[in-house]
């Protein structure tokens, strides 16, 4: 997405529970052998006792407080897995119990890329409804037993719970960006960021959805088929009928695409010393070493952020996680940038371009 404006990105904001399993842990009760731990390379996982939509709502609240006073007239949602209830509205919660009941809730639902499909889908809205004023973007995924197995339904993959939040909003005159009675935002809707968004650009590969169908037929309900989620065994069979080539072509294919996308978009050169940092999805350590490092460090000379090692994959949330690290860390000096990767079954892949002004 071009954006005609820089826009602002403001509470970041990430809750992780305080109960951790470590990965020794994890190898001592027979949960993950002690090999794929090491490819995985995470330290430990986040458990939480709360349902994701109750992370959220602390994430959410700490998200206004941080931005401070203004009209928040949306409440974006996005998860990867369940969220406590059947038939139900998380982002409806979220907003009633943060006392935001004049927003529009909405849910986003591309699994692991939907934080950043929020945000993206938040930007659209607040510029074609400038009255909106800005908009609350939440994730929150808790990969619990019995439905699923946070260390080894997947490969290349660990799953920790936790939630993020962040506040979308048009950034001021003074920082470069429209606002005021001329872009028709309401008062208190523009302000400083704590980091702000130059571009952000999303492709997709629809062809490689079946990685998480596999030869499953369509079922009635949710885990008739298996009584856990289990992504290894429908990559299985998306290999076996289409081969690994398939996949890791695509895969680098859209990668090295998003990111020259997004550069574009912000009128960035791969090689501008203000490129500080790429920053990964908060994927296994040889996933990121195999699948992402080689074609992102063919691109541009930026250090290469594998993060995560202490929360393992947040689900929809990895890309506002790195977002708040950014900025929590203080890794970014004024004039400096950053790339942003997120990645979701689909698949989908996002890229954001963010800096201190």
């Amino acid at each position: 997405m071009r954006l005609r404006a820089p826009m602002g990105l403001s509470g970041l904001s990430t809750w992780i529970p305080p109960e951790r399993q470590s990965a020794r842990e994890a190898v001592a009760l027979g949960l993950i052998e002690e090999e794929t731990a090491g490819e995985l390379g995470y330290d430990r996982l986040p458990v939480a006792d709360l349902s994701a939509p109750e992370m959220a709502v602390l994430a959410g609240r700490a998200a206004l407080e941080a931005a401070g006073e203004g009209p928040t007239g949306l409440v974006l949602h996005s998860w990867m897995h369940y969220q406590g209830h059947d038939l139900w509205s998380a982002p409806h919660y979220i907003a009633d119990r943060l006392g935001l009941g004049d927003a529009l809730p909405l849910g986003i639902q591309q699994v692991c890329n939907g934080g950043a499909a929020a945000v993206e889908t938040a930007i659209a809205r607040l510029l074609a409804e400038p009255a909106l004023g800005r908009a609350l973007v939440t994730t929150a995924d808790r990969f619990a037993e019995p439905g699923f197995d946070r260390w080894r339904g997947d490969y290349g993959i660990a799953y920790g719970d936790g939630a993020t939040a962040l506040v979308v909003h048009p950034l001021d005159r003074d920082t470069g960006a429209e606002s005021g009675t001329e872009s028709g935002t309401g008062e208190g809707a523009g302000g400083s960021a704590d980091l702000t968004l130059y571009a952000i650009a999303t492709v997709a590969a629809p062809a490689l959805e079946r990685m998480h169908r596999g030869g499953d037929p369509f079922s009635a309900a949710a885990r008739s088929i298996s009584s856990r989620v289990d992504m290894r065994r429908t990559k299985k069979a998306f290999l076996a009928a289409e081969g690994m080539e398939a996949f890791t072509r695509a895969s680098g294919d859209r990668l090295r695409r998003v990111v020259r996308t997004c550069l574009a978009d912000a009128g960035l050169d791969a090689a501008d010393p203000r490129l500080r940092y790429v920053v990964m999805p908060r994927l296994g350590r040889k996933t990121i070493d195999l699948a992402y490092r080689p074609a992102l460090s063919e691109l541009t000379p930026a250090e290469i952020l594998a993060t995560g090692r202490d929360t393992g994959h947040l689900g929809a949330g990895d890309a506002a996680a790195g977002l708040a690290e950014l900025h929590h860390d203080k890794m970014l000096e004024p004039g400096e940038r950053a790339l942003v990767i997120s990645a979701g079954a689909g698949f989908t892949w996002s890229c954001l371009l963010v800096g201190k002004a």
